[in-house]
């Protein structure tokens, strides 16, 4: 048998509906075929806590094989796994088209699928993926709930970590009182007609976390758009599902497809490109929807249309040319995002930041660690710290002038693991790149 595969990796449809999918004996023979063959390899020892566990349990088992692992050690790696999709792109040799057919991410998700079937998705995780719900009663009170879930709030952190086993020392996002929806619905027609882009139409998919919780990318894209006289509007139909697909709640998440995906065809059937604001959102509508609904021509057609947002600055750029942009002799720490990763586009942070006449970035290829929800529990929290801390090192190599992250999550987190290391130099922020080219701008 060949080691690896000189072919592009490819991914199956999720056969969740399908009985067999969740028949629990077939289950358990693929999580033992599959980790044998990564207890044989383990290439990925060094990419978040899911591998180490496995290789561990298997040395020290009696036999030191993976038949020895009863179904509650499984079920500890599949718990560690935060579904970033790296092993599958970038270290696995054993991936579709290789005969071992082997796709890891996809095989937690079973797991969880299977389990959130039965009711066993944990309260609190069912709870936390609500994210449209959770997000208009904090926004209504967002004085009173941002200063419950600040760090240095003693007593109503130490409450939520008794109750939903929230770590009361992680960052917790803040939330706006007026969705970005409101108060930057777009720029209509194009304000800068002299501009080389004049024409091109964005539809910015606001996404949850731009929507409702940091809304300083979304109003950066928005400037930096219309400065190159591109025409948008800000569209947040609902969340994209991706908390709901930690949970193995497939069904939720298919459902969500299709009403996205209803609410911008019209839309691009108008000419409008998707532009998502956050990596994760892009990387579900253009990958993990069409693997959940293969069949839906709404969703097929919003994959085609959707870019994430460093994607498609640097797209019009090479097709129509930007504004100039005022020198900037700055050095940029870039964190590459495992989302933006998985979506095989290569560093688009990275070739945007390159338009910045004189900036120097570099590029950091290490996850943060935090894992959407996962790093926020106490159970994770350490590991989630232990697992970016490499990261952290690596984008504040140098000293640099600036540190960005596409990641919203990953950039807090990030900044976090700075303060606790006590790392002379600590970021007032670590924002989107869309932030520089903003700056650059004037904005």
């Amino acid at each position: 048998m060949k080691e690896g595969s000189l072919d592009a990796p490819v991914r199956h449809p999720i056969p969740w509906q399908e009985e067999s999918f969740y028949d629990e004996e077939a289950l358990d023979q693929e999580l033992r075929r599959v980790f044998d063959i990564c207890h044989g390899c383990r290439r990925c020892f060094n990419l978040c806590d899911s591998f180490p566990q496995l290789f561990d349990m298997i040395d020290e088992s009696p036999n030191e094989e993976v038949e020895d692992l009863s179904a509650d050690d499984m079920k500890k790696v599949v718990d560690a796994c935060t579904l970033c999709d790296m092993c599958f792109m970038v270290k696995c040799p054993y991936v579709p088209p290789h005969e071992f057919d082997l796709d890891f991410p996809h095989l937690m998700l079973r797991h969880r699928a299977v389990e959130n079937r039965k009711g066993k998705t944990p309260f609190v995780d069912k709870q936390l993926a609500r994210i449209d719900r959770n997000s208009a009663i904090a926004g209504t009170v967002a004085g009173a709930t941002n200063w419950a879930t600040k760090k240095d709030n003693g007593f109503t952190r130490g409450v939520l970590q008794t109750v939903a086993g929230i770590d009361k020392r992680a960052h917790l996002p803040e939330f706006e009182d007026v969705p970005l929806t409101h108060k930057h619905p777009g720029n209509g027609p194009a304000p800068n007609s002299d501009a080389p882009a004049f024409g091109t139409r964005a539809a910015i998919y606001a996404t949850c976390y731009g929507n409702f919780n940091d809304q300083t990318s979304g109003k950066a894209a928005l400037d930096v758009l219309a400065h190159n006289g591109v025409q948008t509007r800000v569209e947040y139909p609902m969340c994209c599902g991706m908390p709901k697909l930690e949970n193995g709640d497939i069904p939720a998440v298919a459902s969500t497809a299709e009403q996205v995906a209803a609410h911008f065809s019209p839309i691009i059937d108008e000419g409008f490109d998707v532009v998502a604001l956050t990596p994760s959102c892009a990387l579900m509508m253009k990958f993990e929807w069409p693997l959940i609904l293969p069949d839906n021509a709404d969703v097929k057609k919003l994959a085609a249309a959707t870019r994430d947002l460093s994607e498609y600055v640097v797209e019009i750029s090479k097709a129509h040319g930007l504004m100039p942009i005022v020198p900037m002799e700055a050095s940029i720490g870039i964190h590459f995002a495992c989302h933006s990763r998985a979506q095989n586009m290569g560093p688009k942070a990275m070739e945007m930041l390159k338009l910045i006449p004189e900036a120097k970035p570099t590029i950091a290829e290490r996850c943060s660690g935090h894992g959407g929800k996962w790093g926020i529990f106490r159970d994770n929290f350490d590991k989630a710290v232990k697992v970016g801390r490499p990261a952290a090192r690596a984008v504040a190599k140098n000293n640099p002038d600036y540190m960005v992250s596409e990641c919203p999550l990953a950039g807090p987190h990030l900044k976090q693991i700075m303060e606790m290391g006590n790392q002379d130099a600590v970021p007032e922020r670590i924002g989107h790149p869309i932030e520089l080219i903003a700056k650059a701008y004037g904005f």
